[in-house]
């Protein structure tokens, strides 16, 4: 399922699983001047987009939902101009505490739905926000906090909703403090099937035993931050995929950038001298040599770039 609608999981070709096309704090934006503008940015997308395109790449999972400035009609607005296939998710992004919309609309307030999982499942059914638009995916997050009373409560709204639609999950980790292992536990108690889940942002970690835990318990690992070297830099990133493909683990990983054509959240001249390898192109001209070098099999890129994006998106039913 794309922004423009269906497509046949064979057409998707090298897919970036964890990428946003704009992230934006609307509530600043309608208050203060921002600088936003709305057809310059749809522009700047298009071109990125474009560009990618003509790296290779068939299509990207944008991973942007509510609590970082999710607005589908914009990206819909950036698809209908590029051959790229955009997927787009529902779910929550925080890292502690839920927007306080939600602190009495829980099961116990509302005959035994959470608002949470009410909302989530009514952008599968019905479309997000009116538009028709729906979603290909769920995604949420822990992060260095854990399994905080807002977080944990996303996870299992995200679980139920995963078991009724048979949507995929995906997520946001603190790799440094193996948030991963939580996740996969509330998840597992949730009876969530954890071959279906992403666990993302694993690729921050060089800790072989970690990874090989969430790896033999299900789970595709998110090897998705290629460029934020403050976490962890590009050699050392390609030197564990690249282990990890030797101990036969390429049919579990995904890569991806967790990059942006839009984010608000820095001045972009930051991004470009603290970041400068933080960008759509980083896999395509500069990983994936590497990972060559390093010995990785054509065979498993593909695995990891079209074969386990397709097996993921292309998912079964609920459950």
């Amino acid at each position: 399922m794309t922004v423009l609608g269906p497509v046949d999981s064979d057409n998707l070709g090298r897919t970036l699983m964890h990428e946003h096309v704009f992230v934006r704090s609307p509530e600043i934006e309608g208050n203060w001047n921002t600088g936003w503008n709305r057809e310059r940015a749809i522009a700047e997308a298009v071109e990125r987009l474009k560009e990618l395109h003509r790296d290779g790449i068939g299509t990207i999972v944008d991973l942007t939902v509510v609590g970082l400035g999710r607005d589908v009609e914009l990206v819909r607005e950036v698809a209908k101009q590029v051959p790229i296939h955009i997927v787009v998710a529902t779910g929550l992004y925080t890292y502690n505490e839920l927007p306080h919309y939600f602190d009495y609309r829980t099961a116990d307030f509302r005959g035994g739905v959470d608002a949470l999982e009410e909302f989530f499942l009514a952008d599968i059914e019905e479309g997000i926000a009116g538009t028709g638009i729906r979603p290909g995916i769920l995604k949420c997050a822990t992060d260095e906090p854990g399994l905080t009373p807002g977080v944990e409560r996303v996870l299992r709204a995200v679980s139920r909703v995963h078991r009724k639609s048979g949507l995929p999950i995906s997520t946001h980790t603190h790799a440094a403090t193996q948030r991963g292992i939580d996740q996969q536990r509330v998840f597992t108690e949730e009876g969530v099937d954890l071959t279906r889940v992403v666990i993302g942002h694993s690729g921050d970690s060089t800790d072989i035993e970690y990874l090989e835990q969430l790896l033999r318990a299900g789970s595709t690992l998110g090897m998705d931050r290629f460029g934020v070297d403050a976490f962890c830099p590009t050699p050392a990133r390609v030197e564990t995929v690249a282990r990890l493909c030797e101990r036969g683990w390429a049919e579990r990983m995904v890569l991806s950038h967790d990059a942006s054509c839009h984010i608000d959240w820095f001045e972009p001249e930051m991004i470009r001298a603290a970041q400068p390898n933080w960008h759509f192109f980083h896999i395509s001209r500069d990983v994936l040599p590497a990972l060559r070098d390093r010995g990785v099999s054509e065979e498993q890129l593909s695995s990891m770039l079209v074969d386990n994006p397709r097996r993921i998106l292309d998912h079964p039913g609920g459950y």
